[in-house]
């Protein structure tokens, strides 16, 4: 974006950098783990059987002594429950403790004020959108915003970025999430433009790759593969993405990366969540 200040405020982690009070891996999230495959130990990281199956030396089954006694019935009964419906538990008579609410994506947005050393034009530009002076501007004001510094983004990409600063969909951010959008962006832009060594106003997958590595994020070819086929707008025939999708892409992968990373508290690269929390991870940025 031509004419933004070139600092950036003081807040916030570098995209993909674990908190340096956690012992994290320097590695990009997302990578094997290094060093070799220990003796014993298969690929999927278990240790191998010390007892073959074979070895089981349990007596055989014997029939039972009644002969006229009918075979136990073992096909039991599926639940007629919906998919995802928990299942029943019991507490010993006690009624059970309560559950922890799901967070609404619908949430109401808490005003806020611009951080402390924020550039006037950053000032300026917010209070311009903000004509109702309500202290929030839509996702339409925010995306003529943007434009006013010839940068277009389409309404899906303004919905991400919404949604990423803010942790809800209710499509309106205040001044601290305006700034902290106008900066990322400003980061952002400076990415591409290292990855985008040719000018062509576009980067292929290496270059993809190496971007999204660049802040923090290893991804599988095949991962990036589908990244690449979604985000080109030619439908993946030219295997490359433009700035806007490129923000769409980074905004994807790192929300969801962190998403994953609330669960996986070993930072192991495995996680298990439940049905609920699963589609209230993955469908804020399907239905963006």
């Amino acid at each position: 974006m031509s004419g933004y200040p070139p600092h950036r405020p003081p807040y916030g982690y570098p995209y993909g950098e674990p908190p340096t009070s956690q012992s994290y891996s320097s590695a990009p999230y997302g990578a094997p783990p290094p060093g070799p495959q220990q003796s014993g130990q298969s690929s999927s990281g278990y240790s191998g059987v010390s007892t073959p199956y074979s070895a089981y030396s349990a007596p055989p089954y014997t029939s039972p002594s009644d002969p006229h006694k009918p075979p136990k019935d073992h096909s039991y009964p599926q639940s007629s429950a919906p998919y995802g419906t928990p299942a029943p538990q019991t507490y010993g008579g006690y009624p059970p403790p309560p559950s922890a609410p799901y967070g609404s994506p619908f949430a109401a947005l808490v005003p806020s004020a611009f951080p402390p050393g924020t550039d006037p034009n950053v000032i300026g530009v917010f209070q311009a959108a903000d004509q109702d002076g309500s202290g929030f501007i839509d996702d339409k004001e925010l995306q003529t915003a943007l434009s006013s510094y010839n940068q277009s983004f389409s309404l899906r990409t303004v919905h991400l970025l919404m949604y990423h600063f803010t942790n809800t969909n209710t499509r309106k951010i205040g001044p601290k999430e305006f700034t902290q959008v106008y900066y990322s962006l400003q980061n952002w832009r400076a990415i591409f433009e290292r990855f985008d060594r040719d000018r062509s106003g576009k980067i292929d997958s290496a270059e993809l790759r190496e971007a999204l590595l660049s802040l923090g994020f290893s991804v599988s070819p095949t991962i990036l593969d589908l990244l690449v086929s979604k985000f080109d707008k030619s439908g993946g025939r030219y295997k490359a993405i433009e700035y806007d999708n490129f923000i769409e892409c980074c905004l994807t992968v790192k929300g969801l990366t962190e998403k994953f990373k609330e669960k996986d508290t070993a930072y192991s690269g495995s996680a298990t969540f439940t049905y609920e929390s699963f589609m209230l991870t993955v469908l804020p940025f399907l239905i963006a």
